[in-house]
């Protein structure tokens, strides 16, 4: 299983797959939940290298069918977390999850980079359209799991989660090797924690107090200094000079940054 990718536990029981986008969180699909709700405890997380780790579900977006799972306090993820992209139709894919060790690993063509898709939660959402090579017949276990993209000898990029399967419509009770996968930039537009007002919220609890200790100044100037930078990135794309994909990576990448601990522009 690559560094990244988790498998989500509860009770003994594996519940399904996730990944983490940053060193707290761990997003996965709702429906791997199995009902958990947000504040439910109880939740374990398993690295690629065997550690379990406890957790809780601090947010789901249940129209969308996305969740966000936090690592508790005491512990700390130090594994290499792959950039956000934006999927072009016709790129290759690759799922580096696999629900175990005796199943392969998926691959094969983005049809759609960019589809607006009815998902089983109900909402409209932005999703990719994947054909896989290996043919199935039933790929459950590998919801959760993330969609990397990679373009030539560029480095690999999460571009989606893996929510549904398509059936075949020519034969009822069978399904077909399409896959559908919310993009990260839907992802993202779920959940607060991606804001940078919220932000603060998570980083300094009682920010919002007149009298701030000088710890959290730095925190709080890193914040404002994302905010203002992001704002710029959206008025250029407001303005036709930027493209609207661009700016939801950049803005990806730069609330990682913040949420990870770097706030002078060097990693902790």
């Amino acid at each position: 299983m690559t560094s990244y990718c988790v498998d989500v536990w509860q009770a003994q029981q594996r519940l399904g797959g996730g990944f983490l986008v940053t060193r707290r969180l761990v997003l996965t699909a709702l429906h791997c939940l199995r009902g958990m709700r947000a504040g439910d405890p109880d939740v374990e997380i398993v690295l690629a290298d065997g550690r379990r780790l406890a957790g809780q579900v601090c947010r789901p977006a249940k129209e969308a069918d996305l969740a966000l799972i936090e690592i508790s306090a005491p512990f700390s993820v130090a594994q290499p977390i792959p950039p956000a992209g934006i999927a072009s139709s016709g790129d290759s894919w690759r799922g580096p999850y696999r629900p175990a060790t005796n199943e392969v690993e998926l691959s094969g063509i983005i049809d759609n980079g960019a589809v607006r898709y009815l998902c089983e939660g109900g909402a409209d959402i932005e999703a990719l359209q994947l054909t896989v090579d290996q043919l199935l017949g039933d790929y459950s276990g590998y919801s959760g799991g993330p969609v990397e993209a990679a373009i030539g000898n560029r480095e690999a990029t999460v571009v989606g989660i893996l929510l549904e399967q398509i059936p075949d419509r020519s034969t009822g009770g069978r399904n077909s090797n399409v896959l559908f996968a919310a993009t990260i930039r839907e992802a993202m537009e779920r959940f607060d924690q991606f804001d940078v007002a919220h932000l603060m919220d998570v980083l300094c609890p009682g920010h919002t107090q007149q009298e701030e200790s000088t710890d959290v100044r730095p925190l709080r100037a890193a914040a404002d200094r994302v905010d203002v930078v992001l704002q710029t990135f959206q008025q250029l794309s407001d303005q036709k000079v930027m493209d609207p994909a661009r700016v939801s990576e950049l803005r990806y990448l730069a609330l990682k940054h913040v949420m990870e601990g770097d706030w002078d522009g060097t990693t902790a």
